[in-house]
């Protein structure tokens, strides 16, 4: 009950990827490429619908010949990532359902690869990897497996229940295309312009004052814009502060970061939801049909 591509990396080895993974030389790569030819985010596995694309980020890739910026994955594809590296895709798996997690303060959110669950105060998903996590969960391969802070692991699938900080959440089945995270636009924004520019943005509304990010919030909100789609949270942090090899002190930085990014937003009476996290462990730049990007990185 997981969508994911089976590859094999130019090393030969072989591994499993699935929605929100990400091919590069970074340390939290899920296909770890130590190369300088490589980016450290070269390339997103994504799940558009009911197909699981590779999107590219800080680099492209080729297939037969042709350079793609996305591409839908099909077994036998040969990707080049250089001319001298190749992931070779041996399998895609597509089920009919894919297995979600819902609660009462947790709407209804799949589980598309190794994740935590943690309460801020309500229970929301995170990366598997979050210092804050209170019990985690992750495909195996005869199925989902669950782990609590005592250590205990065990099997679980749709219909087990289990409780986190006081909120009883559920496990349920969910049809493969229903799981694709989607943008609620019920509420009408002003439009924004949003001028990237590394270390400023600039973001413009009618009839408002400008309103410019410098710093940290600045190049965290470039990131996303240079990315173009939902990006893992670790992945954020070492772009913003490369060498940092302690996940614990980088995702304390982001949060960090980002707290002061909203208080920043609120101030200025910027919508707050512009960053927001997709449930997935991952962040995006969140924009509604009228708003534009420039990108003058």
């Amino acid at each position: 009950m997981r969508a994911h591509a089976v590859v094999r990396g130019p090393d030969g080895e072989v591994r499993t990827l699935g929605p929100g993974d990400i091919i590069g030389r970074s340390w939290c790569a899920a296909l770890h490429i130590d190369d300088p030819r490589v980016s450290e985010a070269h390339a997103l596995v994504s799940l558009r619908g009911d197909r699981l694309q590779l999107l590219a980020l800080r680099g492209r890739f080729a297939v037969d010949g042709k350079v793609h910026s996305e591409l839908v994955l099909a077994e036998g594809q040969r990707v080049l990532l250089t001319p001298e590296l190749a992931v070779e895709v041996l399998d895609v798996v597509l089920p009919s359902a894919v297995l979600g997690v819902r609660g009462a303060a947790l709407a209804t959110t799949a589980l598309h690869g190794a994740t935590s669950i943690v309460a801020r105060p309500d229970p929301a998903l995170a990366h598997a990897n979050d210092p804050g996590a209170l019990l985690w969960l992750w495909p195996g391969e005869r199925g989902w497996k669950l782990r609590d802070l005592t250590g205990q692991v065990r099997a679980v699938e749709a219909g087990d229940s289990f409780e986190v900080a006081g909120h009883r959440l559920e496990l349920v089945s969910m049809p493969l295309v229903a799981s694709t995270p989607t943008q609620d636009r019920s509420v009408l924004r002003a439009p924004l312009r949003l001028v990237a520019r590394y270390e400023t943005v600039h973001l413009f509304r009618r009839d408002t004052p400008p309103v410019v990010l410098e710093g940290v919030q600045a190049r965290l909100v470039s990131e996303l814009v240079s990315f173009g789609v939902p990006v893992a949270w670790s992945v954020l942090a070492a772009q913003l502060w490369p060498g940092d090899d302690d996940p614990v002190l980088a995702r304390k930085r982001l949060d960090g970061a980002l707290a002061r990014l909203r208080s920043r937003l609120r101030e200025t009476g910027v919508r707050l939801d512009l960053v927001r996290p997709n449930g997935l462990g991952q962040f995006e730049l969140f924009l509604y049909p009228d708003d534009v990007v420039e990108d003058q990185l």
